[in-house]
């Protein structure tokens, strides 16, 4: 044997021996045990901390713990557990692991010591305690340094085959013989530090999610910083804290009892009970320490209505705060967040987990310790294996979740094989009847799909064009995980009446997912709405045409090429450019079809500047080379840094700016070319308790536009069918004709809109059962020659019923010098 080999054999040898006694000792530097009640029932979630630090774990849903000691020594080991005894255990440690089972006992909560009056009772005024010391109990801690760590299970019990005739399959490999299983199950090692009041940093060291080794987890310590000495909490809804200013507003209190915690400290145990059903609020219980007036723990509840998060049915949440005497600061330790979800037949549940440890307080941190990165990933973070997460996991894992690992682990090592791949494409690849709609082929070894749709939806009617057919055709290629792709499209449609056929395509490459950064080019011919924003959607159109004769989309016909590219230049600046070339052609009404023909009432011209202008174009046939540069500023935009990718975060405390410049120049009519500046200026924010207010203004001004074409004016994206699939109005004037007051010269608009979100109608009996929202909002546009127009509306969102919250109601009067009109608009949110 060749003297070489011989050499690495041995030295694998000792790499393997030096690794093996590495394992031992990581795994074995423990102490570990089962905590139970004294009916030897499993405990989860206890608190195991050594005395006087913040090291410590919780125990799984086994009631196993393992805390990870390295040093051999003298320890004293404190076991806390909400409504049971806390339970010290010195021991001396000679070597690992060290095993130690515990049994706690129930805590005795008496009301014997405290006198109840029916009238008053004694919660009221230790939650006036607890109000009137939140601020001071906040601003104890400045700052802080910990160490995270968080684990995510989401199950699903009994889950349909299929949903909306699509195949839901095994997702992940998660489900057993009845469909049920754990669909999500992931970890999350993070160092995190804060700076009152709101900064958060987060350093993510270790990510692993069950059956994906190329995934992140989306569990962060951000995603569960639910602060309670705060007025409000962010939970889907801005949700009122028990001992927020206004809390009496909200909540009523009930003392359940009083103990004594390990250091003698009084705890009550109050109830909340909300006062309204539907409020964004909690229930269930706060645990108060007397004379300190700081929070113990809270076990509190919110239903999905409640929390305006719809498929979730209740979410539990339980907090863990222990003290320490050097700090004089009661800190969380641990939380739980339990919730149940039912949607589309779909039921399960789930928890997240985490604990802090390692606190280090007040350590001197300031503002210029932060910075726009919110969350940040290390390079490998989501490559440790399972030697490094047996010996750095506080929490371990329960018998299922160990099983779930190993299930798909190996699941996804034979699905990303080539054999399986293709066995998979083999039969998804298969043309069937149903194909005649749509049919995707694709390879899944290669990362590419291509094929056709042909889209029952795309059977619309309008005036120029008759009924319409389209059809889809797209490839799309992979190249990597973190979203750099090439895609190539084209859509194809048909015009029965005026017996056109046309046609468009692009291409589009995106090259990383750190700036965003896209190129993409196409050209076709079209029928397009004067306005581009097209404030009228083919399917609503088609309604109001063929039932009530009102054709209010007006199309002209457009050929072109163009080429755009776009760019996050930095953190907040992202930078849109375009160059198009264009040949524009008027086009007319070619049919008078209608499903009910009204006496004396016929359909208008497609001429946007007069509807009784038939067969006259509002402008002559020309070619033009058109030219755009924007940039959208995200005011104080943070974001999360994954390996080779950037997640932008919507920060509401800041507006975000849009601005723009836009020119036309070439025409063959000299007329045509025009020059355009733009503003823009967009919020939405939570108004703490009180609902979420959005604004959005805009304002331009055009150079050298005096007889430039129509479609190339700034328009105002009106309304006269009275229904809408918008979410909000901040966009739109719900009571204006769709071209009246289109400008080439200076002009101003202006959109304010608050949805009280509960905050008004949750309080008025009976009403408060219905759970519907008010939502106000005004809108003003001005132009040059068109005089102030104003709308004011009143209307009420969130109708329907159960989870089916689809429809929103306004009435809306307008103003024009003087009143115009009024009018009802039905708005729908199921599109």
């Amino acid at each position: 044997m060749p003297l070489y080999i011989i050499n690495q054999i041995n030295m694998t040898k000792k790499l393997l021996s030096i690794f093996l006694i590495v394992f031992t000792t990581l795994v074995s530097a423990q102490i570990k045990g089962n905590i139970t009640d004294h009916n030897n029932e499993p405990l989860p979630f206890v608190n195991i901390l050594i005395e006087n630090t913040y090291k410590g774990t919780t125990s799984n849903d086994d009631g196993y713990y393992e805390l990870n000691i390295s040093t051999p020594k003298t320890y004293t080991i404190v076991y806390s557990y909400l409504g049971y005894k806390t339970v010290k255990k010195t021991i001396t440690i000679e070597k690992f692991p060290f095993e130690l089972d515990i049994i706690l006992v129930e805590e005795s909560v008496s009301l014997n010591e405290v006198v109840i009056d029916s009238e008053n009772d004694p919660a009221i005024a230790i939650m006036r305690q607890a109000i009137a010391q939140r601020k001071a109990n906040l601003d104890k801690i400045n700052s802080f340094k910990a160490d995270f760590y968080s684990r995510g299970l989401i199950k699903i019990k009994d889950a349909p085959e299929k949903i909306m005739g699509q195949d839901v399959g095994d997702l992940g490999g998660g489900l057993d013989s009845t469909r049920s299983g754990i669909i999500y199950l992931s970890e999350t090692i993070s160092k995190i530090q804060f700076l009152n009041p709101d900064k958060l940093k987060e350093k993510i060291t270790a990510s692993k999610i069950s059956g994906d080794s190329n995934g992140f987890s989306f569990n962060s310590a951000l995603d569960v910083d639910f602060n309670f000495y705060n007025n409000t909490i962010s939970f889907g809804n801005e949700i009122v804290s028990p001992i927020a200013n206004n809390a009496f507003n909200y909540y009523r209190y009930k003392l359940e009892g009083i103990f004594y915690d390990d250091r003698g400290n009084l705890i009550n145990k109050v109830k909340v009970i909300p006062k309204r059903k539907n409020d964004p609020v909690f229930s269930g219980f706060i645990y108060i320490v007397e004379d300190q007036w700081d929070i113990f723990a809270i076990e509190l509840d919110i239903t999905g209505v409640q929390a305006r998060i719809p498929m979730v049915d209740v979410i539990s949440l339980q907090q863990s705060f222990s003290y320490s005497e050097s700090d004089d600061i009661w800190a969380q330790i641990s939380q739980s967040i339990d919730f149940k979800y039912a949607l589309f037949g779909i039921k399960g549940e789930g928890r997240f987990t985490a604990v802090y440890s390692n606190y280090e307080f007040n350590t001197g941190l300031t503002r210029k310790d932060f910075s726009r990165e919110i969350v940040a990933f290390e390079k490998e973070a989501n490559k440790k294996d399972s030697i490094f997460w047996n010996a750095i996991r506080p929490v371990p894992l329960t018998a299922e979740e160990r099983t779930d690992y190993v299930k798909k682990d190996s699941i996804q090592i034979l699905r990303e094989s080539k054999p399986y791949l293709d066995s998979i494409d083999a039969v998804r690849n298969k043309f069937k009847l149903s194909s005649i709609l749509g049919y995707t082929y694709q390879n899944s070894h290669k990362d590419y799909r291509l094929g056709y749709d042909i889209p029952l939806l795309g059977v619309q009617f309008n005036t120029v064009q008759g009924y319409t057919a389209n059809a889809n055709v797209f490839y799309t290629k992979n190249y990597d995980d973190f979203k750099r792709f090439f895609r190539a499209s084209g859509n194809i449609q048909y015009g029965f009446s005026d017996e056109r056929l046309r046609a468009t395509g692009a291409l589009l490459y995106k090259f990383n997912s750190i700036s965003n950064s896209f190129l993409r080019v196409s050209c076709g011919v079209s029928a397009e709405q004067f306005n581009p924003s097209n404030p009228i959607s083919p399917l609503i159109n088609s309604v109001s045409t063929l039932f009530f004769e009102d054709n209010y989309m007006k199309l002209y016909d457009k050929s072109y090429v163009a080429l755009n590219y776009s760019e996050e230049l930095f953190n907040g600046f992202r930078l849109y450019t375009g160059v198009s070339y264009e040949r524009r052609k008027a086009l007319f009404n070619t049919t008078d079809q209608t499903f009910i023909n009204e006496e004396n009432d016929v359909y208008t011209s497609n001429n946007p500047l007069d509807e009784t202008a038939f067969g006259i174009a509002p402008f002559q046939t020309h070619n033009i080379i058109k030219a755009n540069i924007d940039a959208r500023i995200n005011f104080g935009q943070e974001y999360l840094s994954y390996p080779d990718a950037k997640y932008n975060v919507g920060n509401d405390d800041y507006p975000t700016l849009h601005l723009g410049y836009e020119k036309g120049f070439g025409a063959t009519n000299s007329d045509y070319n025009f020059d355009q500046i733009k503003a823009s200026l967009i919020q939405s924010f939570n108004v703490k308790d009180k609902g979420r207010l959005m604004y959005n203004l805009k304002v331009g001004t055009f150079f050298n536009a005096d007889d430039m074409a129509f479609m190339d004016y700034q328009h105002f994206n009106g309304n006269q069918t009275h229904a809408s699939t918008e979410g909000n109005y901040t966009n739109v004037f719900n009571n204006l004709d769709y071209y009246s007051a289109s400008t080439n010269e200076s002009y101003f608009e202006a959109h304010v809109e608050h949805d009280f979100n509960g905050f008004l109608l949750g309080k008025m009996p009976l009403l408060n059962k219905l759970n519907f929202n008010l939502v106000i909002g005004a809108h003003v546009l001005a132009t040059t020659d068109f005089k102030p127009y104003q709308e004011y509306s009143v209307g009420i969102d969130n109708i329907g019923w159960g989870k089916w919250r689809f429809l929103r109601v306004d009435y809306l009067r307008s103003y024009q010098s003087g009143f115009q009109s009024d009018a009802i608009v039905f708005g729908l949110k199921f599109f």
